[in-house]
């Protein structure tokens, strides 16, 4: 079973790594095929060349016989060998014919007739030999003053410095093209291998992650695509992980929360039914003094999981913040009055503030709860907002008891009550609220001298 896990795995890789590998050849192939057609239209130019240059040497040729058949007023074959050895060395081979199509000469018997020093230096520096030479003669007419003298037939023998830069160049190119196919091959290899590795490596991460592995992690460099997904990966990596030990870790606490309640209450009942207990009013109280406790603690847990999820579905409003304090303030009048406590609000007229008011409202009702039970009679409670550039800052302090500078760094973990009692939930609900408004909770306190909590929302 396993080797029939891995087998598709190494399929995909091998597929992936051939398909880029592939486009790398493929794009070299189109690269490189473009040198040959490159050479094709330089070839062909480079023939059309070479015709035009031959045909210019020709009727140069012809221009030399009839210029020579006007000066000695007719075909001298003495004189005309020079000028077929001359057109010899220019690489054109002829034969000479009268107006009445008889042979005068051509260029075989031209060089027969030098001299054998003149001889030997033409057949050596043009390599002439009438044997090889394959190619059909052209005829080209010979007028003076428009009156036709004769014509010959000419050709232009093997060009062997053309011939040689051809294929001279043909060799460079086969080379070149040899050469750099290889580096294609082998730079096509190398970058498939480097292109693929991050995204194998972020699919085998997510098959772990799928896998309930949240600790995995990609190896995250460069600033490209693929390094940003990585880093994207990585964050979302990291915040499912943390949202589950936080999922653990709430279920922890609420069991252990809920066990003692329910401890209480499944004993009570056995002792009553083993009639070691009374079934009393006083007996049917406890129990129902461990079911709200029960009750509190669920509703706790609900509202610490909206309060997480809030992120999901503010609906933020502008908000005149100083009525907006004063409503809430007005619920407090009676508590306040009761302890004699005075509560203020300190706040600019024309202040404002974007925030969903429902959310907001629990912040300041859950702050305001704690700064109450904070003081003792006769105690100030005070809640002062202040606007800095694009920041409001609610500032919810009072002259209680303090907290005690133990308990401090671990005020905001779920269900840690210290020593005040409660479900340990309500400021741990606080600062998911101001987290998910995009704020900051701070708080500043010791014992016996007051605690001011300080609220930043954008």
């Amino acid at each position: 079973m396993a080797s029939a896990i891995c087998l598709p795995e190494n399929g995909m890789r091998c597929s992936l790594r051939c398909k880029f590998l592939l486009l790398f050849i493929l794009i070299s192939a189109i690269a490189l095929s473009s040198a040959f057609v490159l050479r094709g239209l330089i070839m062909r130019d480079f023939s059309r060349y070479l015709d035009g240059e031959s045909q210019d040497r020709i009727q140069r040729v012809v221009s030399l016989l009839e210029g020579g058949y006007e000066q000695n007023t007719g075909w001298q074959r003495d004189r005309l060998a020079s000028d077929l050895a001359w057109a010899l060395q220019m690489g054109v081979e002829v034969h000479l014919f009268d107006s009445a199509g008889r042979a005068v000469i051509n260029t075989e018997q031209a060089v027969s007739a030098l001299t054998p020093l003149m001889r030997k230096r033409v057949l050596d520096a043009t390599g002439y030999n009438p044997q090889t030479v394959k190619d059909a003669s052209t005829p080209y007419p010979l007028y003076l003053r428009g009156e036709e003298i004769g014509y010959l037939e000419a050709r232009t023998l093997d060009q062997v410095k053309e011939d040689y830069f051809v294929r001279s160049s043909d060799r460079v190119l086969l080379i070149s093209v040899t050469i750099l196919g290889l580096v294609s091959i082998i730079a096509g290899i190398v970058a498939s291998r480097k292109l693929t590795r991050p995204i194998l490596e972020l699919v085998d991460a997510s098959e772990d992650i799928a896998g309930g592995n949240l600790s995995r992690r990609v190896k995250s460099t460069g600033h490209d695509e693929i390094g940003r997904l990585s880093k994207s990966f990585n964050s979302m990596a990291h915040n499912l992980e943390a949202q589950e030990k936080l999922r653990r870790n709430l279920l922890s606490n609420a069991a252990h929360e809920l066990r003692t309640p329910l401890a209480i209450i499944s004993g009570e009942l056995e002792g009553m039914l083993d009639n070691v207990l009374p079934t009393d009013r006083n007996a049917l109280q406890s129990m129902h003094f461990e079911t709200r406790r029960l009750t509190a603690i669920l509703d706790g847990v609900d509202e610490l999981s909206r309060a997480e999820a809030s992120a999901l579905n503010l609906h933020k409003e502008c908000i005149a913040l100083k009525p907006y304090l004063a409503t809430i303030v007005s619920r407090f009048e009676r508590i306040c009055g009761d302890k004699h406590t005075v509560l203020l609000i300190d706040c600019p007229d024309n202040l404002r503030i974007t925030a969903d008011p429902d959310r907001l409202s629990q912040i300041i009702i859950n702050l305001l709860n704690n700064s109450i039970k904070a003081v003792a009679s006769g105690g100030r409670v005070a809640i002062i907002a202040s606007s800095d550039q694009d920041r409001v800052c609610l500032e919810i302090s009072d002259n209680g008891c303090g907290i005690p500078e133990a308990d401090l760094p671990h005020i905001f973990e779920r269900f840690y009550k210290g020593g005040n009692g409660g479900l340990g939930l309500g400021l741990t609900i606080v600062q998911e609220l101001v987290t998910a408004h995009g704020g900051e909770l701070s708080v500043r306190s010791s014992a016996g001298s007051g605690t001011s909590f300080r609220v930043i929302l954008p």
